[in-house]
């Protein structure tokens, strides 16, 4: 019996071992087989793959995100052309915004091919923040480029007015004049040239030439007649003696005021020509009474200080009263 037990046994070790060894080779086959190990490689490869391509869009995203916030900044700065400069000042100096005007205006000249007008606009900022010097250096620089630049001459002139330089500014007024007879700007008018001129010569005393300049501005068609272009020439009328032509002149000036103020807008700006159309009563009151026109003379001071009473200014109240009681 146990050699028949032993037999099987060793038959059945015998069957069993090929068996065993089928296993381990399909074990050995399985763990060193060509498509196992080329299975892990694939996985590593697109796991790669996967990993550099949200690696790369990630970059890609980035730099959208900062060439877009570049872009923005390209727009309203880098990009701006000194034309734009110009328009952007233009726009800043109407609102009264001066400094960021000349920051504006200095970024278009420096930028080169600067033009008159560029300098002309810089010389304007200049002037209104009473910085003179500055100023007349631009005007003088758009000059040096446009000689014949109507404006340059006129901005310089209101310059040189400012400084008191009375017989410069007319010299630059006559500029204006001549420079806009040659090149007509759209800034300026005949009329407003002539009027400033008239002033100039009316400070100088040049009592013809005042007549003559207000008088060519009145006859211009252009623009609107301004009350005091009548009061002026009225003025120099009455330095030269001519005392009718002088209170037709105030007649004039205090008929247009009496329009302007139906269309006025504000209160301030009804009472200041009120406050001229006052001053011009008694101015022309003063003229017929030289010219022992008594009853015109009582008729201006009581209009005189009809207005006064409205604008409740006593201390004007009291003294038309006092002349009143004097013509009386």
């Amino acid at each position: 019996m146990k050699k028949q037990t032993a037999k099987k046994n060793s038959t059945t070790s015998k069957r069993a071992a090929p068996a065993v060894r089928a296993t381990k080779n399909a074990s050995a086959k399985s763990s060193y087989s060509p498509w196992s190990i080329s299975i892990y490689v694939y996985w590593f490869i697109i796991l790669f793959f996967i990993a550099a391509t949200f690696y790369i869009l990630g970059r890609s995203h980035s730099t959208c995100i900062d060439t877009a916030t570049n872009n923005v900044e390209i727009t309203e700065e880098a990009l701006l052309q000194p034309v734009d400069y110009y328009t952007n000042a233009r726009d800043k100096l109407l609102a009264g915004n001066t400094t960021d005007a000349i920051a504006d205006l200095t970024t278009a000249i420096d930028a080169g091919n600067a033009t008159a007008d560029m300098y002309v606009l810089r010389g304007e900022a200049y002037m209104q923040n009473a910085d003179y010097r500055n100023a007349l250096m631009d005007f003088n620089s758009a000059l040096e480029i446009d000689q014949v630049n109507a404006v340059a001459y006129y901005d310089r002139a209101l310059l040189n007015i400012r400084l008191e330089d009375y017989n410069t500014a007319l010299s630059d007024i006559n500029n204006a004049l001549a420079a806009q007879t040659a090149k007509p700007s759209d800034v300026l008018q005949m009329r407003d040239l002539y009027a400033k001129r008239g002033q100039l010569n009316l400070w100088l005393k040049n009592w013809q030439g005042a007549v003559a300049d207000y008088t060519n501005s009145l006859a211009r068609p252009e623009g609107t007649v301004d009350h005091s272009a009548y009061a002026n020439r009225a003025e120099a009328y009455t330095q030269m003696g001519n005392y009718a032509d002088a209170i037709n002149d105030y007649a004039t000036a205090i008929r247009i005021i009496s329009e302007q103020i139906q269309g006025a807008t504000t209160d301030s700006a009804r009472e200041n020509l009120s406050s001229s159309a006052m001053t011009y009563f008694e101015k022309s009151a003063a003229l017929n009474l030289a010219n022992g026109n008594t009853v015109a003379a009582r008729s201006d001071l009581d209009s005189a200080y009809t207005i006064a009473a409205a604008l409740m200014d006593t201390a004007s109240m009291d003294r038309i009263q006092n002349m009143i009681n004097e013509l009386s």
